[in-house]
């Protein structure tokens, strides 16, 4: 393994009704809180008003920035900074999934600087300063984000979807109650599944390939979503399923499972491309992109790509080719996806295929372990999402 340095200072409360413990966990931190959320969900399925009502015990005044888009656009984030600095919020409270929490590391920055925070944080990879202190109740496991520094954002009329991070912005604490999943659509929580696991991938497809750790833990997370994703189709209520998936959302993206590797992130900058131009959910753009993206630059990681059909698919290798076996792995995971709902296509998107040069040659390219796509070859991956 690679030298590395690790410390996740977020406190996690896991498992049903963690919530309570909210009150107790404030008292640490000042009168305003801004409280972050999405659509209106935790309104209909009564999370809203159980965390209102904690806060309002705990002698809290609450201040809301409803409406996070799932792609959180740069326009939330000025609200909310405007929201901060006139009500000189002392904490952030995100609700709901990754776009929330991402969106509220950005206020977070933003509201304790006087630059501007698109400019300064996206464009210039300044760091930030100071932040406002904040913490989260996951309602939608998938992007991890609960318990990283890290937080993607869309500037929608440049077309352009970025990511940044800084130490300053880790939550202080994450609530994981997988009981806030249930009511998630069928979609959601399918598209959660697979960002995690595209996750695991950009970390696991990666030098050094020995045998490490690292990739010991994320193939046993692979496995485990694998395992629990259909539990969790079949029925929304399963509550070990959803607790497993919600864990593996968390620790697949935590820094933990990408220690001492050099991992790659190619896929994730060609999906923000799509989004970045076609607002399509995160995860079901991956699902589309990674197994192409595996197709294309397997050879690259030939052996790896066979322990991974092995170790996590149980496919055997006898009487197969390296290749075969590879594939074989690849296969398995286009038609895993498939098989729980996910999409296989750009068609399926509603992305065109004239559209391909221009999401190609806007895609963030860096060489990785693997490959170092050009943009031909960008457009060659996004050929072969064509095809189902």
């Amino acid at each position: 393994m690679n030298g590395f340095y690790f410390h996740n200072p977020t406190k996690v409360y896991f498992g049903e009704g963690v919530v309570s413990k909210l009150g107790k966990e404030l008292e640490a931190y000042g009168k305003n809180i801004l409280m972050t959320y999405g659509g209106g969900s935790i309104k209909k399925n009564g999370i809203y008003d159980k965390v209102t009502d904690i806060l309002k015990g705990a002698g809290k005044n609450v201040f809301e920035l409803p409406g996070v888009m799932p792609n959180p656009r740069t326009e939330k984030v000025y609200e909310g900074i405007k929201i901060c600095k006139e009500q000189a919020i002392d904490f952030i409270l995100a609700i709901g999934g990754g776009s929330v929490i991402d969106c509220s590391k950005l206020i977070a920055a933003g509201a304790r600087t006087d630059r501007d925070f698109w400019e300064s944080f996206l464009i210039k990879k300044e760091k930030a300063s100071d932040a406002v202190p904040l913490g989260s109740i996951l309602t939608l496991a998938g992007t991890g984000s609960e318990m990283d520094c890290l937080a993607v954002i869309t500037k929608w009329d440049a077309q352009i979807k970025t990511s940044w991070g800084s130490p300053l912005v880790q939550p202080k604490f994450a609530f994981l109650d997988p009981t806030y999943t249930y009511s998630l659509p069928k979609n959601q929580m399918v598209n959660g599944a697979v960002d995690t696991l595209s996750h695991l991938f950009e970390q696991y497809f990666s030098r050094p390939d020995t045998n490490n750790v690292s990739d010991d833990l994320a193939e046993a997370l692979m496995k485990n979503v694998i395992q629990n994703l259909p539990l969790a189709v079949k029925n929304p209520e399963d509550y070990n399923a959803r607790s497993n998936l919600m864990w593996d959302s968390t620790l697949a993206l935590n820094t933990l499972v990408g220690l001492g590797k050099e991992q790659d992130w190619i896929t994730h900058k060609i999906e923000h491309s799509l989004s970045a131009f076609y607002d399509v959910a995160h995860g079901a753009g991956l699902a589309v992109v990674h197994p192409n993206y595996m197709l294309y630059t397997y050879k690259g990681g030939l052996s790896k790509y066979v322990q991974y059909a092995k170790n996590v698919w149980g496919i055997s290798s006898e009487g197969k080719t390296e290749d075969e076996t590879a594939l074989a792995g690849i296969r398995a995971t286009r038609d895993f996806f498939k098989s729980v709902g996910a999409p296989s296509t750009l068609q399926e998107l509603g992305i065109p295929e004239s559209s391909i040069d221009a999401i190609s040659e806007n895609v963030q390219r860096y060489k990785t372990s693997y490959s170092d796509l050009t943009v031909a070859d960008v457009k060659e991956i996004l050929r072969l999402c064509l095809q189902s």
